[in-house]
């Protein structure tokens, strides 16, 4: 009779597998908790881009006059009445880190708002100047 040798993982040999795992845990799961902070920073972003161009667009459509409902400020439907309503957007753009489209009016230019300012969107009526709520646009961060 033939001696059958036993073909297993030892314990040795799974502990290193379970702690080679984990070291690799340990690099990947670090670069995806930024990854939804990271999309809220594209989206604004992008939105903020269609915003500005669509404003200009009004303006230059409109012999430089600004959109009145924007100029107003206000709640979401309200305050972006004249570009949904003319077409120039589909809906009122939502700003993701506040969940709101609410636009507050700023005289500063760059327009700012407060780090508590819960509106989604800050609009300069006199330059036409518009920003996202609680957001550094220079720097890429949310300001909380």
């Amino acid at each position: 009779m033939r001696n059958r040798m036993n073909r297993a993982f030892t314990l040795v040999e799974i502990l290193i597998v379970v702690v080679i795992l984990g070291i690799l845990a340990a690099i990947v799961v670090p670069q995806f908790t930024n990854a939804s902070e990271d999309a809220q920073v594209g989206n604004v972003e992008t939105q903020l881009s269609t915003i500005r161009s669509q404003i200009e667009l009004y303006r230059v459509r409109n012999n430089g006059t600004l959109p009145p409902a924007l100029a107003a400020g206000g709640a979401q439907a309200a305050a972006w009445a004249d570009l949904v309503g003319s077409d120039y957007m589909r809906a009122a753009p939502i700003n993701p880190r506040v969940s709101n489209g609410d636009v507050a009016l700023s005289a500063a230019s760059p327009p700012v708002g407060a780090a508590g300012d819960a509106a989604g969107w800050i609009f300069n009526a006199t330059t036409g100047e518009i920003t996202p709520g609680r957001f550094d646009e220079t720097n890429r961060v949310w300001l909380d």
